[in-house]
């Protein structure tokens, strides 16, 4: 988010509490996120990484989050004490932000077939996929009657082969179908279920991609608006999402990228041929 940039404040999310998953530093998109909702008045708390806490904590009090809880999603016991304490502090939620993924290094770069490994595989769909069910069904449990929304993050490396990301397209391609079976089944409850698929934005998870840097550049070249994903206009869409504005919005797939997964070729390929 640009630094100089202050999120417009309004009552979109007065009374509303939720949790945010996925808050790391000032350049997370979870962060992006989480300081819009509190722009609009919600209340949260943040669960994040065991060991992080230092780092989360300033970011936290910055925008008026007194509830931090350390999680691991691969461990049923951390993950019930974190929810435990969510609910011992807010009884019902009305919104969830799932923001976690994970691949190994090693397998985002070069060759998917050659570089995947079984054990890299299967942690990387246990982190990336498994945990958006398991956290859809403990934040159901705790939404009242009325219901609530839930969002997840993408990318489109699920939808298209993009270069080095690998593992993890394949990864956030069961996210978002997940994203669509929840919706299905929460939809009698109230709760709305939605995935946002941002472009190539300069975060901790983009550094671990190798070229991560040339996909910033090239998602804007090759964006319908030629520039780049703006963390306002990612926030913004989680924003509607969240809030009554997207009151009759579920299982859908909604792309924050500029333009650019509806782009064919390059500009510079007119004319050829």
């Amino acid at each position: 988010m640009a630094d100089d940039y202050q999120m417009p404040k309004g009552e979109l999310m007065r009374g509303k509490r939720g949790i945010v998953t996925g808050v790391a530093n000032h350049q997370s998109i979870a962060w992006g996120i989480a300081s819009q909702l509190a722009a609009q008045g919600a209340e949260m708390a943040f669960l994040h990484l065991p060991g992080m806490e230092r780092r989360v904590a300033p970011l936290a009090e910055s925008i008026g989050v007194k509830l931090l809880s350390p999680v691991d999603v691969t461990d049923d016991a951390s993950m019930d004490a974190a929810f435990a304490a969510v609910k011992a502090a807010f009884g019902t939620i009305d919104f969830f932000v799932h923001a976690i993924a994970f691949a190994n290094k090693d397998e985002l770069k070069g060759s998917f077939v050659d570089n995947t490994t079984r054990e890299g595989f299967l942690r990387a769909l246990n982190i990336s996929a498994f945990s958006f069910v398991d956290c859809a069904r403990r934040a159901a449990e705790m939404m009242p009657e009325a219901g609530g929304s839930i969002i997840t993050l993408t990318y489109m490396g699920s939808e298209r082969a993009i270069p080095n990301y690998n593992t993890m397209g394949v990864a956030k391609a069961a996210l978002e179908a997940a994203a669509r079976y929840a919706a299905r089944d929460l939809g009698p409850k109230g709760i709305r279920v939605n995935a946002l698929s941002p472009g190539a934005m300069r975060t901790l998870s983009l550094a671990g991609i190798q070229g991560g840097r040339g996909m910033l550049a090239k998602g804007r070249s090759l964006s319908a608006m030629k520039e780049d994903t703006s963390m306002e206009g990612v926030a913004g869409a989680a924003l509607w999402l969240l809030s009554d504005l997207g009151r009759s919005t579920t299982g859908e797939l909604v792309h924050v990228d500029a333009g650019f997964h509806i782009m064919g070729f390059s500009d510079d390929a007119e004319g050829e041929g």
